[in-house]
């Protein structure tokens, strides 16, 4: 796979997933990754685990791994003044300032938008924030589950109209990993942008905006009906296009439909179900007939799709003409042939000769799927920082470590 962002030296100050996801796509991507570490503990993600708020099986933190591939760690104090010349001599270099500290923290420590360009004016600043830069909540800490899930609208929309509680996400750091790649496509652009014009720009991403142009769609329509997006009741008996939605099978198995031209693709479905008479059925014979009949079509779907395993299913859906897709839980993408065949899951080892495996990133370049990277152990590059890339000399380093301005 070609480097694409090869010669691109990204300076991080950020913690958890969010933010730190996004540089870890540009550092397999070529970018090279410097990331900044609080000089005691790290990275908070680091201690969720040693805490057990996370599970770490087999040596290996894989939700710190997925979001810090590829970069090199140093931990340094950005709270006394020598660290923070460090962090401002390490700007100079870089191409990229990343952060998702909040407004007040950015000001305390020094690293707001004009600190770093008074060491760097061409640097691109890039703010990663749970609610946005203005407004009331803008110094606000905001988690996926918070400003993403529940607050854009997203939580909502997927509760069951039957149950009386909002769902949670549908996994861990699920609207982290989206807005994660929503900055990294930020910078790219950014980088393209002060190539082509010499300008600088500030770049700032959300999880609230992340999350609302997630549900943007449904926003819109709500806007212009002036109903909220809501999930109605599950039952059939409403239904006006039997061909979409999901169906159960004989062995607890699920199928997905997407068919929205419907009645194209009824006389198809029949055979598939090996029901030829239901083509003529005059409840079935136009499009508006199918329509008007749907839920009684849908329960004979229900049916015959509760007749036969998924496995059956599969084989005498291969030739169907229409949209569907089996539905899958994590353990089961990983082995589907369209995810093997692209490469979406690959093998990699930590420094200790940990194997794990992790999904790769969505982008690929020349159809090559990205090889996943290794994450840093804490400060494993700090020595080679200071020395290689600032010219510190070793006996100033020692004397750095001794005051903990750096790990």
């Amino acid at each position: 796979m070609p480097s694409v962002m090869a010669g691109i030296r990204i300076l991080e100050v950020a913690e958890h997933t969010f933010v730190p996801a996004a540089s870890a796509i540009l550092a397999e991507w070529g970018a090279e990754v410097i990331k900044v570490e609080h000089v005691e503990r790290g990275d908070a993600m680091r201690g969720l685990a040693s805490t057990g708020v996370l599970p770490l099986t087999g040596g290996v933190h894989v939700i710190l791994e997925h979001s810090n591939r590829g970069k090199k760690s140093i931990g340094l104090d950005l709270a006394q003044p020598e660290g923070a010349q460090i962090l401002y001599d390490l700007a100079k270099t870089c191409d990229v300032f990343l952060t998702n500290k909040n407004p007040g923290v950015r000001g305390r420590l020094h690293i707001d938008v004009d600190d770093i360009r008074a060491h760097n004016p061409n640097i691109i600043y890039v703010r990663g924030s749970g609610y946005g830069p203005k407004g009331p909540d803008a110094d606000q800490g905001g988690y996926d589950f918070l400003a993403f899930h529940c607050r854009s609208g997203n939580g909502m929309a997927s509760k069951a109209f039957e149950i009386d509680n909002m769902p949670p996400p549908p996994a861990p750091a699920y609207g982290d990993c989206i807005g994660a790649m929503t900055i990294a496509g930020a910078i790219s652009t950014a980088l393209l942008y002060r190539e082509r014009t010499g300008e600088a720009t500030v770049v700032d991403v959300s999880l609230l905006g992340t999350g609302m142009w997630a549900m943007s769609a449904a926003i819109a329509l709500s806007m212009q009906l002036n109903v909220p997006w809501l999930q109605g009741p599950s039952s059939r008996d409403k239904v006006r296009n039997p061909l979409t939605g999901t169906y159960k099978t004989k062995d607890g198995r699920w199928l997905g439909f997407s068919c929205l031209q419907y009645f194209h693709y009824w006389p198809d479905m029949c055979r598939v179900l090996g029901r030829p008479e239901l083509v003529t059925d005059a409840r079935f014979a136009t499009s508006e007939d199918l329509s008007a009949n749907a839920p009684a079509a849908a329960e004979i779907l229900v049916g015959e799709f509760g007749s036969r395993t998924f496995d059956e299913w599969l084989e005498r859906l291969s030739d169907f003409k229409g949209q569907w897709a089996p539905c899958q839980d994590t353990l089961q993408v990983v082995d589907d042939p369209q995810a093997v065949a692209n490469g979406y899951v690959r093998e990699l080892q930590t420094k200790e000769g940990n194997t794990f495996r992790l999904v790769t990133s969505p982008v690929q370049f020349n159809e090559e799927p990205t090889p996943p990277l290794r994450g840093p152990d804490f400060n494993e590059h700090g020595d080679e920082i200071l020395s290689e890339l600032l010219g510190i000399d070793w006996d100033t380093i020692v004397e750095l470590k001794v005051k903990g301005v750096v790990a």
